[in-house]
């Protein structure tokens, strides 16, 4: 487990543990509580080891049945800088997938430097509507998350304005060339995305670069990453959002980029390389 991970499943932990803390002190066993919220016994259970994020619904009624209501505003604030650094996507992905595009965007438009690396994917900014609603569909499909497939789709290309404005913001994009080969989308989707991908390169405010197969890397390319003007860092894992502010964290992170970034190939080198990936798909 990485350290963010232990440094997440630790605070989590700790919340769990001045939850049981009140429950003792109530004099309430964990079923009762339970019976008392009109919970399983179970997720009284997973709240209390740490297994469960709760929400701050949970955090109140949970006070408040303890006889303790006003122990809610000091979890309230360990829950907020839990959710700060561990973002679910099913929590996020509640209201749907437009409304993760609007917060995405926010935190693009704050910046004036944004590296990132993508091991999998297009980079948003880059998609064609085809391309992001097929991720649309996919995570929607994943999370069970609102189909709001054609408004999500709408916010991410309202994002990508902000590469055709004269300005100070830049963006440095590196991306494995197992995202030009890997079948996310249908054929005819995966040439146009990667059409796409060769105008992006001659973009001012744009640095593209793809890291080949067979390249011996000094650093291993383990997950997708995005860093906001040296300040924070998101991750993206399977189940969550990592949000990350400390500064050896942030540090480390620019470090494996800088490494990466390196290793990449640019300009007509990456054109050349897309352009032979775009015909497989032919």
């Amino acid at each position: 487990m990485s350290s963010a991970l232990r440094g997440v499943q630790e605070a989590r932990q700790e919340l769990g543990g001045r939850l049981r803390a009140l429950r003792q002190m109530a004099g309430l066993d964990g079923r009762t509580l339970a019976g008392r919220l009109g919970w399983p016994a179970s997720k009284v259970s997973k709240l209390q080891l740490g297994r469960q994020s709760p929400t701050e619904s949970d955090i109140r009624e949970w006070t408040a049945a303890c006889g303790a209501p006003q122990a809610a505003g000091e979890l309230l604030v360990l829950l907020r800088d839990l959710d700060r650094r561990y973002a679910e996507w099913r929590r996020q992905l509640h209201q749907g997938h437009a409304a993760v595009q609007r917060s995405w965007k926010q935190m693009e438009e704050s910046a004036t430097i944004i590296r990132s690396f993508e091991s999998c994917w297009v980079p948003g900014l880059l998609q064609t509507a085809e391309y992001a609603a097929a991720r649309f569909r996919e995570h929607a499909g994943l999370f069970d998350s609102p189909r709001d497939t054609q408004e999500a789709v709408a916010e991410r290309l309202e994002r990508q304005k902000a590469l055709y404005e004269p300005g100070r913001r830049q963006r440095h994009m590196v991306v494995s060339e197992s995202v030009l080969r890997y079948g996310l989308a249908p054929a005819p989707v995966m040439r146009a995305q990667l059409d796409r991908l060769v105008s992006a390169t001659t973009l001012p405010t744009v640095r593209l670069g793809i890291v080949p197969h067979g390249k011996r890397l000094p650093v291993s390319p383990a997950h997708n990453f995005c860093i906001f003007d040296d300040q924070l860092v998101t991750v993206e894992i399977a189940s969550a959002e990592l949000r990350l502010g400390q500064p050896e964290e942030v540090s480390l992170y620019r470090r494996v980029f800088d490494a990466l970034a390196t290793s990449a190939l640019y300009d007509a080198a990456a054109r050349r390389l897309i352009i032979a990936a775009a015909e497989s798909w032919a």
